[in-house]
């Protein structure tokens, strides 16, 4: 491989994988009340190419299992066979059962767990995979596939310091996506208790120091409301010196303008700073510009602090614009709409504190979820540098 640890010279040998991995025939009956308490990890509830076992997970006797299951205690490596492109598998940190979709993975021969798992997650055992699986009906990967597929291993020294690595890899990136889950869960509750709930006008959590009612508004009373207007096709372009055009959802990215598209036709326009909706499908979803951008027929522009930006984001995923828009046989909002939607206000001072304690859970989010992305780059990168490439 181009990149190794060092101390590390000695040339990789050519295996089998039938000659270096047993696929577990351990197949039990889960109605014996034996395994009731043990999780049953389905490939379903593995996150793709990440090995991460999802919050979806329920114990054998939830499930309420009625058919063979195969066995995995700690260190298997579990894979799941059916669709290979989908990428669902994971290193088992416990005991438990998995279903007949998957196949239970155990090193031989000198083939450590840790270094088998790091090669089902290598380009080449993914284009073997996906090769190999192709066929009528439901693409699948079978025992005889797998047994004749071929790999480069080192030393069990230098497998073990390439798991571990990996792993390590995995590691933070569950770390960062449960602090982002998290704090996801954290806003969503916070939204619901930190505005008025239906028929009141307080919210249950406040700041220290407030106590007053707040005062029912009509959106379009509170903040100024630009509807989009789509410039002439023939005015786009992928020139950035034109001006930047904001269509819809497709040019957000993480709640922000991400430029894509550009337009020579000032038609109406967003200033850097306002908010922009949706207001075609999926309607009254949120995001921010940080540019001047002309505005398309498939958003609006307000101008609004992020107090006002966080109760449309609470408005959103309450299906406050849902009702609104199902009635179209197209989901779309009008300007009436978004205009006559009535908000709760307190005053300036508390918009102020709650607009700055959501934006920092955002920007908690956004941390998270960045440090994930790049740590996803990262393993993907080793893993194509740390084995060496055929052909």
């Amino acid at each position: 491989p181009e990149i190794r640890f060092a101390g590390f010279t000695d040339d990789w040998e050519q295996r089998k994988w039938i000659d270096t991995v047993d696929i577990s025939t351990e197949m039990v009956d889960p109605t014996t009340g034996e395994y009731d308490d043990m999780p049953h990890i389905a490939p379903g509830n593995i996150e793709p190419f990440t090995g991460r076992i999802l919050d979806n997970v329920k114990t054998v006797k939830e499930e309420q299992l009625i058919s063979g299951k195969f066995r995995f205690r700690p260190n298997d490596v579990v894979y799941g066979k059916i669709n290979p492109q989908l990428g669902k598998y994971f290193y088992a940190s416990i005991d438990g059962l998995t279903s007949a979709d998957a196949y239970v993975f155990n090193g031989k021969n000198g083939i450590t767990q840790k270094f088998l798992y790091s090669v089902l997650q290598t380009k080449d055992f993914f284009k073997y995979s996906i090769s190999v699986s192709k066929r009528s009906g439901m693409p699948k990967i079978n025992r005889d596939e797998l047994n004749a597929y071929s790999f480069c291993v080192p030393k069990e020294e230098e497998q073990e310091k390439i798991g571990d690595f990996l792993l390590g890899i995995d590691n933070l990136i569950t770390l960062h996506q449960r602090k982002c889950d998290e704090t996801k869960k954290l806003k969503k509750f916070m939204l619901q208790k930190m505005f008025p709930k239906k028929d009141a006008n307080k919210p249950e959590i406040r700041f220290a120091g407030f106590t007053d009612d707040w005062e029912q508004r009509k959106l379009g009373d509170t903040v100024q409301i630009t509807m989009g207007q789509s410039p002439d096709g023939s005015t786009y372009s992928e020139t950035p010196s034109d001006y930047i055009l904001v269509q819809g959802n497709a040019d957000l990215k993480d709640g922000w303008v991400s430029p894509r598209v550009w337009t020579s036709q000032m038609t109406k326009k967003a200033d850097a700073g306002d908010l922009i909706m949706s207001v075609r499908a999926p309607a009254g979803a949120m995001g921010k510009t940080a540019y001047n951008a002309v505005i398309g027929r498939g958003v609006a522009a307000i101008k609004g602090n992020e107090f006002i930006y966080q109760s449309l984001v609470k408005m959103d995923s309450n299906g406050y614009w849902k009702k609104l828009s199902s009635g179209s046989t197209f989901e779309s909002l009008n300007s009436n709409n978004i205009k006559d939607a009535e908000i709760f206000v307190p005053c300036d001072e508390e918009q102020q504190k709650i607009g700055q304690y959501f934006s920092n859970l955002d920007n908690l989010i956004t941390l998270h979820q960045r440090k994930c992305d790049e740590l996803k780059e990262f393993k993907k990168y080793m893993l194509q540098n740390m084995f060496p490439q055929k052909g």
